[in-house]
């Protein structure tokens, strides 16, 4: 069985506004992860992300790239303790 991980994701760049939020939502729970997204006031998206490392990275992964229009000019992922979550949500 694979380890399970959390991490703390902040993404900089066009990330507000371009359905960036709704996006990740359908993605973390395509890939089965738990954990929340949110808006932040400067103008980033926060994201808590838990589940097999394996898929953990691939999610961060895709949030490099982002869904549609949006532009991704940074992303830190740090490793944090892990919540338990019960589902992905927009908070």
């Amino acid at each position: 069985m694979s380890e399970t991980i959390r991490y703390s994701i902040k993404i900089t760049g066009r990330v507000q506004g371009v359905g960036f939020r709704y996006s990740t939502l359908n993605e973390a729970r395509r890939m089965g992860l738990t954990g929340f997204v949110r808006n932040m006031p400067d103008g980033s998206v926060y994201i808590e992300a838990e589940g097999p490392i394996e898929t953990l990275n691939s999610f961060v992964a895709w949030c490099r790239k982002g869904p549609g229009i949006s532009f991704v000019d940074s992303l830190t992922a740090d490793p944090i303790p892990p919540a338990a979550d019960k589902d992905f949500r927009i908070s």
